[in-house]
């Protein structure tokens, strides 16, 4: 009697990066969790219930969730084409934000646009748009960033007129991370090295003299050198994170425990809430949410490398420039909680609150998902 013969099941390929989802999907949860803790107190005193924030921050979630879910669908061309009317439309929205009447003021800074309780923050995509834009030049100018000194000063030319709309508003910490992932991305692009040195040494001192010009960035850039010498003044902020960095140890206080977020610490919910976490959690939730965020920008810098090697050259730059961003932001916001830089206005990526910066990185995320699945598609010969 005749044997059937036997079928075998081909598991279709896996086309998303695991870890990657892993990384975020962890960094969200514990900025969910630690934005919860943070501002119960101060939102039950602002709004009489203590999940205002916690709603928004969610509710912005959702909605970033969605907008990724449409933009994992579309194809990296796409952005090709377009990225020359995203930067076109950041600038034009760093204009608007300095007319009185129509950006919206928020401690001393115009950074934001909004109609009614819905406010955004359009730095966050003028980050994005100069990524976006660098990537797509990078691609068309690739041997002449290689071989000669025009291609490598020529979106210098467009990343200082979108730094000087920044420093207006001012966003001194964003200027400082647009400048330092551009600059990333043409060294990685073959940027011969003594033009990179020149680069590095003009932008240097043109952020020395723009902080030493203004008398709240002098003071921002050297308070935290010695904040306990202002500490009821402009070391204020500085040395109340700091005492949650010393109240966490080890081990931290325990979820919800925290002193310092009950109106001794400023932003708490927002540019300072890895301070809350090292109080309540303690080193071990520091060296977890730095864990993740390493995992994440080594899982981002896989999907550049992998682009590259398929040569898909704006693919790959995209997700330089993206996990170079990111990354940045990450380090220099931990930097300044922890004291090791000046204070910078800038949120902790994927965690603080704040509706524009989630947003933001839910797009990047979904696009650098669509990077990753292009090319696993293209490597395993399936497009």
């Amino acid at each position: 009697m005749n044997q059937m013969p036997k079928t075998t099941t081909i598991k279709p390929p896996w086309l998303f990066d695991r870890w990657l989802l892993l990384a975020v999907f962890g960094l969200l949860a514990l900025g969910l969790l630690m934005v919860t803790s943070a501002s119960m107190v101060i939102s039950e005193r602002q709004f009489g219930t203590p999940f205002h924030y916690v709603i928004r921050q969610v509710s912005y979630l959702g909605l970033g969730a969605l907008i990724g879910f449409v933009v994992l669908r579309i194809d990296s061309k796409f952005w090709v084409k377009v990225s020359g009317y995203v930067l076109l439309f950041s600038l034009l929205m760093l204009v608007a934000v300095l007319i009185p009447g129509v950006g919206r003021v928020v401690n001393g800074s115009s950074r934001w646009l909004g109609i009614g309780s819905f406010g955004f923050q359009v730095s966050e995509l003028a980050k994005f748009a100069v990524i976006l834009y660098l990537a797509g030049y990078l691609q068309r100018r690739e041997q002449e960033v290689k071989t000669r000194i025009s291609g490598f000063f020529k979106p210098m030319i467009l990343l200082t007129i979108i730094s000087a709309l920044l420093l207006l508003q001012p966003d001194f910490g964003t200027t400082v991370v647009i400048m330092a992932a551009a600059l990333g991305m043409l060294f990685l692009a073959g940027v011969p090295l003594r033009y990179f040195i020149i680069l590095v040494a003009i932008v240097s001192i043109g952020m020395i003299g723009l902080a030493i010009s203004s008398p709240y960035r002098l003071a921002r850039l050297t308070t935290f050198l010695n904040p306990w010498a202002n500490q009821y003044d402009s070391g204020y902020q500085l040395t109340q994170s700091l005492i949650a960095f010393g109240r966490g140890s080890w081990f931290g206080v325990g979820l919800g425990d925290s002193l310092q977020k009950l109106f001794y610490l400023p932003e708490a919910h927002t540019d300072f809430l890895f301070a809350v976490l090292a109080e309540e959690l303690g080193l071990l939730g520091e060296l977890l949410v730095i864990g993740l965020f390493v995992l994440f920008i080594a899982r981002v810098f896989s999907i550049g490398r992998r682009a590259q090697h398929l040569d898909k050259p704006f693919s790959a730059y995209l997700a330089y420039g993206l996990g170079l961003s990111i990354g940045l932001q990450a380090m220099i916001n931990i930097g300044v909680n922890s004291g090791v830089l000046p204070t910078k206005g800038l949120t902790l990526p994927f965690m603080s609150y704040g509706g524009s910066s989630l947003l933001m990185m839910c797009i990047s995320v979904a696009i650098l998902l669509r990077l990753d699945h292009e090319s696993r598609i293209n490597k395993q010969g399936l497009h």
